[in-house]
């Protein structure tokens, strides 16, 4: 699969698509004053402790507290409180995570309360970001993810991602990982390094145990709330996750960025640096590659498919619901069971692109047309498992019910993608209506007069619809004569078809648009 990454750098935010076999498949807007990515790590203070809830708020600096259940605390979170409070004091003598007993694992079915107090300082990292009304998600079990490894402090395990299937390189990996590991650190190992050499290995735990250093050196001094350490921006965490031989190109449009991501590439993966190139051409980036036509067809209330079969896509509080439609394409010659079948299979894939393009999570309900065979809806169910495997994010499909519902869930941890496709009409300003249009010469020439003897400007030109061009400059007198002599200055008219009827603006002699 030909896969391409097209970073669009602006002032506020990064706009950052990928493309598979120059589909839209993901689209991600990375502003830069994002204070609370997942991943990043606070010195937080524990604002309020709520026993029925057997969790905790913290304050992380954000205008909502976070939430800390009990079940994210992680089993050696006293491990953790104990070498926070002595890394705050500043002594030179702080032991370190290697020298450290680990304290005994809380118990799963314990209370906050025994752990926790109101007012104690915790270090916690963003397991969710603020979605709409509500605080970041927080845990206090740390992680680092790497290229190849996730770096566990406080734990003593050695995982494999199920994904590796081989048994032999299974062991491979965690003899290998477990020889080298740090004391009092557990390690993650990730799809990737199947098959990886020792040194890519241990240079990526060497990466993510530097990581850890950077945030106990930070601590000395520290008040809550407070960020000690921030997660790799989103570009960078993409390119984390999904280079591999099937990343073909990184367009970008910013020669800092592209600086950036060239640098890092050559960390993790030193032959792929050439795909990196640095986009020079006039139009925007995101126009030149067909993105920002395949945004305005992908988002919206309803998606049309190719076919013309189409999705209306519904959001709730709750859960999010789409309903599949045939539209206008039905074949006669087949039967109406396999007709949906068609429908149904086709509508599948793009629901699964729909669902990593907006990041929809929670709960989807999806209603798919209705078939009667048992076969059909089982392979239905295939079908949508297959394109959903694709998606990074963790999920759920249930197979399709006997009045054609399917329920999804869908991990989520950033807010929805949500673009507003419509435009608002430049005739009405969105109201459904517009002024007069008996009183539309007046109001121009009342804006001349303005021009002219308050402000004093020299020429003065009007670009406007044809059909009123035509109007003030027909007849004798025309209207635009009787200006001259009124006015004493000749008003240059210019007709702009793409203009709508009521539309005009002044400019000057060097043609700069006059703001009235």
């Amino acid at each position: 699969m030909n896969k391409e990454l097209i970073i669009d750098a602006g002032l506020s935010e990064v706009n950052i698509a990928l493309l598979e076999d120059k589909d839209l498949v993901e689209l991600n807007k990375e502003k830069s004053n994002n204070n609370f990515s997942v991943g990043d790590i606070y010195l937080g203070r524990v604002k309020k402790i709520m026993p029925g809830l057997n969790a905790a708020f913290v304050d992380v600096g954000y205008e909502k507290d976070a939430f800390l259940h009990y079940l994210d605390l992680g089993p050696q979170v006293n491990s953790l409180n104990k070498l926070l409070k002595l890394s705050l004091t500043g002594k030179p003598d702080v032991p370190t995570i290697g020298d450290m007993e680990p304290e005994p694992d809380i118990e799963k079915t314990g209370k906050i309360t025994s752990v926790l107090t109101q007012n104690q300082q915790v270090l916690i990292q963003i397991a969710k970001e603020p979605i709409s009304t509500k605080g970041p998600r927080v845990s206090s079990e740390i992680s680092f993810a790497g290229r190849y490894l996730v770096l566990v402090p406080f734990s003593t395990r050695v995982s494999v991602s199920q994904k590796i299937k081989s048994v032999e390189e299974r062991n491979r990996l965690k003899r290998l990982i477990t020889s080298i590991k740090p004391r009092n650190f557990g390690v993650i190992i990730r799809t990737v390094a199947e098959n990886k050499k020792v040194a890519d290995l241990d240079a990526d735990l060497r990466n993510l145990t530097a990581k850890w250093d950077a945030v106990i050196a930070k601590l000395p001094g520290a008040k809550a709330p407070q960020r000690i350490l921030s997660e790799i921006d989103r570009t960078t965490a993409i390119l984390r996750d999904l280079l591999n031989e099937s990343f073909n190109n990184i367009h970008v449009n910013d020669a800092g960025i592209y600086e950036e991501i060239k640098a890092y590439i050559k960390t993790i993966a030193p032959d792929k640096v050439e795909i990196v190139k640095l986009f020079k051409g006039k139009v925007p980036i995101f126009e030149h590659f067909g993105i920002d036509k395949q945004i305005k067809n992908s988002f919206g209330k309803i998606i049309t498919i190719k076919s013309g079969v189409y999705l209306i896509i519904e959001h709730t509080e709750a859960l999010h619901v789409i309903d599949v439609n045939s539209g206008h394409r039905v074949n006669s010659e087949i039967s109406q069971e396999m007709n949906a079948l068609a429908v149904n299979l086709e509508a599948a894939a793009e629901i699964a692109r729909q669902l990593r393009l907006r990041d929809m999570g929670g709960i989807i309900v999806v209603d798919f047309i209705d078939m009667h065979e048992g076969g059909n809806r089982r392979k239905l169910y295939q079908k949508l498992k297959e394109e959903m495997a694709k998606d990074h994010a963790k999920h759920t499909i249930l197979p399709p019910s006997k009045f054609g519902l399917v329920q999804i869930t869908r991990q989520r941890v950033r807010p929805e993608m949500n673009v507003q496709i419509l435009e608002k009409c430049p005739a009405c300003g969105g109201t459904g209506e517009i002024k007069p249009s008996i009183i539309h010469i007046d109001q121009i020439e009342n804006n001349i007069r303005y021009l002219i003897h308050d402000q004093n400007e020299p020429y003065i030109k009007i670009n406007l619809h044809p059909f009123v061009y035509s109007y003030l400059v027909h007849g004798f007198p025309s209207i635009r004569m009787k200006w001259y002599f009124k006015f004493k200055r000749w008003i240059r008219l210019t007709p702009m078809p793409s203009y709508h009827f009521l539309e005009y603006h002044f400019f000057n002699k060097v043609d700069d648009e006059i703001k009235m």
